[in-house]
């Protein structure tokens, strides 16, 4: 039998195959059923400022509405159950007391100060490794992209300092070099990276002329971007490198550590197919790696990415005109009508 075993911002995994962060989570039953299913780790739903920020607000307005009441009453205040982080770091502590498979936490702020605040917290919870979320909408046309950026890497070694686990960075792919990125906030101390985030983009529903926010779920081919940043890095620097988007199969997963992926992350399969699929993942994976006679994911991890290639032809943008030049088979696939 195969050894599916893999490390990950230091931590020892059973196999590659991490729960990304989600709703799902927010279910302690749901997560030790992952973790039989085969999970290796979980990522806990990330923690939002501005959620928490919204959250005091509303909390705040229910308790001025209390403020001209009579002295006969009962309670003059409502229950205070969204004081600040503290419901999201209780649900938090109780899946880390739930299973025995690391539970990293992710968050994402919109202050500097917050983030080694709520880093601390979340910290304190037991969890084995945080993951710094830095998605973020631009806001003022007058900031350019380098200052975005240096505040991003400032946030990692400020992080780093105060926190005594593991620290991954999850980044979006809107970046116009994120390979330079990836490596300053290696230099600044982040021990690994998940590459990329799934974005959740607002849509507009045109009977009601207004924004809503349909959930959607990633595609099988959107974790084609993934795969070839980590066949970029992999080699050129010591961090861990994690997959997201876009991975449904055990196919998915033999096909990133191929480029150099120490393991992935799953959300979107597990909500179109059931927490069974993560079982089903790790089967197909040790069925590839039986018929390729691969006893270790180190055999073959990295063997396609741009470092162990010759012909570096596949990462340039040659690759680009070479799908044009062979277009013939585009028009084989959809002919035209």
């Amino acid at each position: 039998m195969a050894n599916l075993t893999t490390k990950f911002l230091g931590l020892q995994l059973k196999n590659p195959v991490i729960v990304g962060a989600s709703n799902l989570i927010k279910d302690v039953d749901n997560c030790k059923k992952m973790e039989e299913a085969g999970a290796a780790a979980i990522v806990y739903k990330t923690l939002f400022e501005e959620q928490i920020e919204l959250e005091r607000l509303q909390l705040s307005e229910e308790l001025n509405q209390y403020n001209e009441r009579h002295a006969e009453m009962i309670s003059l205040f409502p229950d205070i159950e969204h004081a600040g982080p503290r419901e999201h770091l209780s649900h938090l502590k109780k899946v880390v007391d739930a299973v025995k498979i690391p539970v990293i936490a992710s968050l994402n702020c919109t202050f500097d100060e917050t983030w080694v605040e709520y880093a601390k917290q979340l910290e304190n919870t037991g969890i084995n490794a945080l993951e710094l979320n830095f998605y973020a909408i631009p806001g003022d046309f007058k900031k350019d992209g380098k200052a975005i950026i240096n505040e991003q890497i400032d946030v990692v070694s400020e992080v780093k300092k105060n926190v005594k686990i593991p620290v991954s960075v999850k980044l979006s792919s809107f970046y116009t070099n994120a390979l330079m990125v990836v490596q300053n906030m290696y230099y600044a101390g982040a021990d690994g990276f998940v590459l990329f985030n799934r974005l959740f983009q607002p849509d507009i529903d045109l009977e009601k002329e207004e924004h809503h926010f349909p959930y959607n779920l990633s595609h099988e081919e959107d974790n084609r971007l993934a795969q070839r940043f980590i066949g970029l890095l992999y080699g050129e620097i010591h961090g861990s490198l994690c997959a997201n988007t876009g991975i449904f199969n055990g196919k998915d997963v033999v096909k990133m550590i191929l480029t150099g992926a120490d393991c992935v992350q799953v959300v979107s399969t597990i909500y179109k197919h059931g927490i069974g699929q993560i079982n089903k993942i790790i089967e197909e994976l040790e069925t590839w790696m039986e018929h390729k006679q691969y006893d270790t994911l180190d055999a073959f991890r990295g063997k396609l990415a741009r470092k162990h290639q010759k012909d570096t032809f596949a990462y340039r943008r040659g690759q680009y005109i070479d799908i044009l030049m062979n277009s013939e088979e585009i028009f084989k696939k959809y002919p035209m009508r």
